[in-house]
């Protein structure tokens, strides 16, 4: 028993620190991002820096999206470990009553966020490859902001950006608090940890639809 414990609880820790790193991640991706809605020039700068240094290309990138695929495994093994977990079928079972809809949803809205995921390196990272690897294309250090307008012109597209941020901020909405909790974080702290999370999970995602609204609307 004591084993199965502690299994547990390192994969709940693994699950959270990888979270965390995506946040970490998701924070930069956001602030690189938001600079489109004000400074093309600033935005084609850091993007064509992102796009070019060697680190952040065959260091960074490598580890960015084995955490990415690390994490969503996680869920899914921990969702099913949970499953397995309730042996005990009761006849009725208020589940609101000691945790919230978010909490017993996280594999859905993760599930959302990872179908997001693929389009999004569908729409980018595909085309990046493709465009310094396979074309061999000269690189145009301007080309950067073009291409994310092109990306925002069909409503639908807009749209299904925006739903999915809409999904991120409720994943985010529990699982980023809930992250400082499975990594121990329990002192004084705790209470302003969690608000920050709370701000984190609704202000970034909201700030992704406003550069996708933006971007869309004005161009």
């Amino acid at each position: 028993m004591g084993g199965l414990i502690k299994s547990s609880i390192a994969r709940k820790v693994a699950m959270a620190l990888s979270g965390l790193f995506l946040v970490f991640f998701l924070l930069q991706h956001f602030t690189i991002n938001f600079t489109a809605v004000f400074s093309p020039d600033i935005f084609n700068e850091l993007s064509h820096f992102m796009g070019t240094n060697p680190l952040v290309q065959f260091a960074l990138q490598p580890v960015l999206i084995f955490g990415v695929v690390f994490h969503f495994v996680m869920g899914f093994v921990l969702e099913i470990k949970n499953r397995n977990a309730r042996a005990i079928k009761y006849a009725k079972y208020n589940g609101g009553a000691n945790s919230s809809w978010m909490s017993r949803n996280m594999i859905y809205s993760g599930l959302v966020v990872l179908a997001f995921l693929g389009l999004h390196f569908y729409d980018f990272w595909v085309p990046e490859i493709v465009h310094k690897y396979i074309e061999f294309a000269p690189e145009d250090p301007t080309r950067y902001y073009t291409e994310l307008l092109h990306k925002f012109e069909s409503p639908v597209r807009t749209g299904l950006y925006v739903l999915s941020f809409v999904f991120l901020a409720l994943h985010l909405w529990h699982g980023f608090a809930s992250s400082f909790q499975s990594v121990g974080f329990n002192n004084k702290y705790s209470s302003a940890a969690t608000k920050f999370a709370k701000v984190f999970a609704i202000g970034v995602p909201l700030g992704f639809v406003i550069v996708a609204v933006v971007l869309h609307f004005t161009h």
